[in-house]
């Protein structure tokens, strides 16, 4: 295994979701006192693991398609289009 590309996606995705709407969704449901909390952290893991696979998913698809730059830059500007449009709505 590749530590440093381990820590660095570990490190990516969890500053990601850090105070993000499903770190919010999950709060509301564990704050519900008829809810066991571990089945709100065994579903929301789950839920993450389920939308990282799909992810893995798609961009190994893609790169068989497209080369590696073109998708580094699609990305890039897809998150400054998603910043922009962020800061406009404020």
């Amino acid at each position: 295994m590749d530590w440093k590309i381990f820590l660095t996606v570990l490190a990516s995705v969890f500053v990601a979701e850090l105070g993000d709407k499903t770190q919010l969704a999950t709060m509301l449901f564990a704050a519900d006192k008829e809810v066991s909390k571990w089945t709100v952290f065994f579903a929301a893991s789950a839920a993450l693991i389920l939308a990282s696979a799909m992810g893995v998913l798609a961009g190994s698809l893609l790169s068989a398609y497209i080369n590696e730059k073109v998708l580094h830059y699609v990305a890039g500007m897809g998150f400054i289009i998603i910043g922009a449009l962020t800061l406009y709505k404020a």
